[in-house]
């Protein structure tokens, strides 16, 4: 299995313009991913996962713009957006029928919600854009199992991946994780980023 650089993000991008599957370091754990627009990739990240059909992945966006591309951004994500996006946050939002439609079609899922998230690493931001397109974006294990710390463990793990970006993670720790899809805001992962600083943001409005 071939490791690339940090200055190969267009090789690594043209293996996901071509249905691949790919590990990357993002700045919370080991990830690996595929791009959105594509079923064929999808399903190759479900196998490698092995994860349960009715479990989505997250989507990882370079902006507000593409979040808003695949999502319905009301009042109060946006000021979770702007005020810690980019960073170690996950927003549950409703996703829009269009945005990869394939996977409800399937049948497989009754939810029409998504979690983004939105890059911080500079080659994770490359990344996306010469994909072209946002990219389903999981922590590097298997479905139920701990998380990859090391390449030589993703590579033990994963041994049908279509390439590694070598590279460090920053954080260490997952990402909150946000419900915004109904009128109250739970929080359903504790991370980076405290409930306290969630909810002083939603309460002042800032």
């Amino acid at each position: 299995m071939k490791i690339y650089k940090s200055n190969e993000i267009d090789k690594l991008a043209n293996i996901l313009k071509k249905d691949g599957v790919i590990s990357i370091p993002t700045d919370t754990v080991y990830g690996i991913c595929a791009r959105i627009n594509s079923k064929k990739a999808y399903n190759k990240l479900v196998n490698m996962k092995k994860r349960p059909a009715n479990k989505s992945f997250p989507v990882m966006c370079l902006d507000e713009e593409q979040i808003k591309s695949i999502a319905i951004v009301d009042e109060k994500a946006e000021k979770l957006i702007h005020n810690f996006m980019p960073g170690p946050i996950t927003l549950i939002l409703k996703k829009k029928p269009e945005a990869f439609s394939y996977i409800n079609n399937a049948g497989s899922r009754t939810s029409d919600e998504v979690a983004v998230r939105m890059a911080t690493l500079k080659t994770l931001k490359e990344l996306i854009q010469k994909t072209e397109s946002p990219i389903f974006l999981t922590s590097a294990n298997i479905s139920g199992e701990s998380t990859c710390n090391s390449l030589d463990e993703i590579e033990r793990v994963f041994p049908n991946l279509d390439g590694i970006l070598q590279g460090e993670i920053l954080f260490g720790q997952a990402s909150t994780i946000i419900d915004c899809t109904s009128k109250e805001i739970i929080i359903q992962r504790s991370g980076p980023i405290s409930i306290e600083e969630v909810m002083k943001v939603l309460i002042e409005g800032k």
